[in-house]
């Protein structure tokens, strides 16, 4: 159900505060430089229409909670630049359709098209919940700060070569992505200075929080995300 209000933290760069606001699920928004970025915008978690309208919306794979039409339809305007992964574009026109490892300049921002898949979770058929290549993690750059969007994965090897992360969003939500356990070992891989377990659904965030008391120099906040 759609909350009427959300938190919203504020992180420093060298051109300004990136605003962010925890919309719930999967969906978050960025707003920078008077530019709105939305990430899979989805409206069992807000009333769009009582939101700015988006300059940008990044969609990191097909699936309905991930690609909702009408939360788009929503925000999206005729200016709108929309980005989004191979396993959107049969169901949804946009501009960018980036693969796994492309790059490009989207008003302005830099925003890397990473790798997002399962391969331990899968389905009773054998299949993964989100195979490799369809869907993607984006990395944004807003002035000196990296901020990972990591989609619907687990701690892949392709996290490995992730560099200089200020702010990361991972998920844990079972059985579909990360355990807390994933999430910390992710985490360790990067080592983002904040991180936000994100999309979790009912898992137990405390366990993360538990489970990386020990690292000093990675931040973990916990926002209504669930």
């Amino acid at each position: 159900m759609a909350q009427d209000s959300y938190e919203i933290d504020l992180i420093p760069t060298s051109e300004g505060d990136l605003t962010i606001t925890f919309l719930g699920h999967g969906s978050l928004l960025f707003t920078y430089n008077n530019k709105t970025f939305y990430i899979d915008p989805y409206s069992k978690v807000a009333d769009y229409a009582k939101l700015p309208k988006a300059d940008v919306i990044l969609l990191t794979h097909e699936h309905r909670d991930h690609l909702d039409r009408q939360a788009i339809e929503a925000v999206k305007t005729d200016d709108t630049m929309v980005v989004m992964s191979p396993s959107c574009a049969n169901q949804i026109s946009g501009e960018y359709v980036l693969r796994n490892g492309d790059t490009a300049m989207v008003l302005g921002n830099r925003v890397e098209a990473v790798a997002a898949y399962n391969m331990v979770h899968k389905r009773e058929n054998g299949q993964p919940f989100h195979p490799k290549g369809a869907g993607n993690g984006y990395i944004l750059t807003f002035g000196d700060v990296r901020v990972y969007v990591a989609g619907d994965t687990e701690n892949i090897p392709e996290m490995e070569g992730l560099e200089k992360i200020e702010v990361a969003f991972l998920p844990m939500n079972l059985p579909y992505t990360m355990t807390p356990q994933m999430v910390a070992e992710a985490a360790r891989t990067f080592r983002p200075r904040i991180l936000y377990p994100y999309h979790f659904g009912a898992t137990d965030t405390a366990k993360l929080t538990h489970l990386l008391a020990g690292e000093q120099d990675i931040e973990v906040r916990i926002r209504k995300m669930a």
